[in-house]
């Protein structure tokens, strides 16, 4: 048996194991269609009917409201904190943990795990326990007269914790998958380290960095548990989007919180137009990008 007829037979059976009938395939991706329809189609639709049931008048209203605007303030305060700080970390640790063998990695990549791991309402307590009046820093914080619980700080901070695996967990099998010859390469020719991580390292990582941000903003940005431990529900100072959408809601108040909750459904929106673009850019890349030269010729 030659080696094409082998080839041919191996596609064959390959193809063969893919392959369903046309009712088992249709009925598959009806039974998809539906749960998607039912379950996150329809509750996504609901919001913008009931954000928009009082009207244009009504709906622009609730948005501009001033302690809603003010949730809004916050809110971006919080992620334009958080992201950047969650960035340079994700880099430091993917390029630790990719890049390098020593002792304590795996140890390492379970504390980046953590949040994953631990309820975010739990997450909260853990900050109030340990900045709040009756914490462990309570008496040295009041003393400085440092506020964090209830405030700007402890809220960033809950979010910096809910939101941190997320840029590291994107470029980590992305730095593992690409190898370090490249690196390896630059220092052997004279780069520094910072030249060889601006110029090589993060050029190849710079989509996976993209999803890391994207999907860490969404999260930053729509973050209730953590947040609503340590914020003390102030309305007009700590109150963020999520947080807001609540009060409205048992305020009843049939059209406002839906208004407010319209935002962050357009965010998660645009967090999937902006993924599906970015995968569709390096599929396109990767389709146009040239064969690889000195492959031996197949068998």
């Amino acid at each position: 048996m030659t080696a094409s007829t082998q080839r041919r037979e191996r596609t064959a059976a390959s193809t063969r194991s893919t392959q369903e009938s046309p009712f088992v395939k249709w009925t598959l991706i009806g039974v998809a269609m539906l749960f998607a329809g039912v379950f996150l189609l329809l509750p996504l639709l609901n919001v913008f009917v009931q954000a928009f049931s009082a009207g244009w008048a009504g709906y622009w209203g609730a948005l501009t409201d001033e302690d809603t605007f003010s949730a809004i303030k916050l809110t971006l305060i919080i992620a334009a904190i958080s992201v950047p700080l969650n960035v340079v970390f994700g880099l430091a640790a993917s390029w630790c943990i990719a890049k390098f063998d020593f002792r304590g990695k795996a140890m390492l990549l379970t504390f980046i795990d953590l949040p994953f791991a631990i309820s975010p309402v739990v997450s909260g307590l853990m900050i109030v326990l340990l900045f709040g009046a009756q914490g462990y820093a309570g008496e040295w914080l009041q003393a400085h007269d440092i506020k964090i619980i209830f405030a700007l700080p402890g809220m960033v901070i809950a979010t910096i914790f809910v939101t941190f695996p997320f840029v590291a967990r994107e470029l980590i099998p992305v730095m593992q998958a690409t190898g370090s010859d490249q690196e390896q390469a630059a220092l052997t020719l004279g780069a520094s380290g910072w030249q060889t991580f601006w110029h090589v390292t993060l050029p190849s990582v710079k989509t996976g960095l993209l999803y890391g941000i994207i999907l860490c903003n969404a999260r930053a940005m729509g973050e209730f548990g953590a947040v609503s431990v340590v914020s003390g529900h102030i309305t007009g100072l700590t109150d963020t989007i999520p947080l807001r959408v609540e009060k409205l809601y048992h305020e009843f108040n049939p059209a406002a919180p839906f208004a407010v909750a319209s935002l962050l459904a357009v965010l998660a929106l645009v967090t999937l137009a902006l993924k599906t673009f970015l995968e569709w850019r390096e599929h396109r890349r990767l389709e146009l990008a040239p064969p690889p030269e000195n492959l031996p010729p197949p068998a």
